[in-house]
């Protein structure tokens, strides 16, 4: 299997946790401000496929209607038949955790830049616990993958959900500047 950058980050670095719980990214997540989590089911209008995964989306104003957002992070619980299977989410107890970090530093953790994923899948294992992987479906969009983050790689999944969060935070920053310079000139 291919060994990435962060593989050698995650043997040589210590952490002071042993891992994070699907429950654990939650709370964190409802630490980060203007964070939407939207748990998938029947009621929040989710695909029933995605019942029962988690959706982290950036909605400072608390105004958006979820399915208009597009999330940051997920959390998923399951495989996805005849689209996401690569990671085995079947298995007893196993979930991924899935974050948005852009393409510039999935380069500069993967080693690789997202476009050249595709040559790269079929030597990665996508089913190891705990090692940051290419998203095995939106890796060429810049995601990653931990599945059940352990002590090997919470740390770093802490930074990066706040990185992610930090980015959404000032890409929608600068929509909202964009588009109320548009309307105000508009309105001239």
């Amino acid at each position: 299997m291919e060994s990435t950058p962060h593989d050698q980050v995650a043997t040589t670095t210590p952490h002071r946790d042993s891992g994070m719980t699907q429950e654990d990214i939650v709370a964190f997540m409802a630490g980060l401000p203007g964070v939407m989590t939207v748990i998938g089911s029947a009621e929040s209008g989710t695909p029933e496929i995605s019942w029962g995964d988690t959706f982290f989306m950036y909605d400072p104003e608390g105004t958006q209607e979820p399915r208009r957002r597009m999330p940051f992070a997920t959390v998923v619980t399951k495989d996805y038949p005849g689209f996401d299977t690569a990671s085995d989410l079947d298995r007893p107890g196993v979930f991924r955790l899935n974050i948005d970090i852009g393409r510039a530093a999935f380069e500069e953790l993967i080693g690789y830049p997202p476009a050249a994923y595709a040559e790269r899948a079929a030597h990665i294992d996508h089913t190891v616990l705990d090692r940051l992987v290419p998203h095995p479906a939106y890796a060429r969009q810049g995601w990653v993958a931990v599945l059940n983050p352990g002590a090997a790689t919470s740390a770093l999944v802490r930074t990066l959900l706040t990185d992610a969060h930090a980015r959404i935070a000032r890409t929608t920053a600068r929509t909202t500047q964009r588009r109320t310079g548009s309307q105000e000139r508009a309105g001239s």
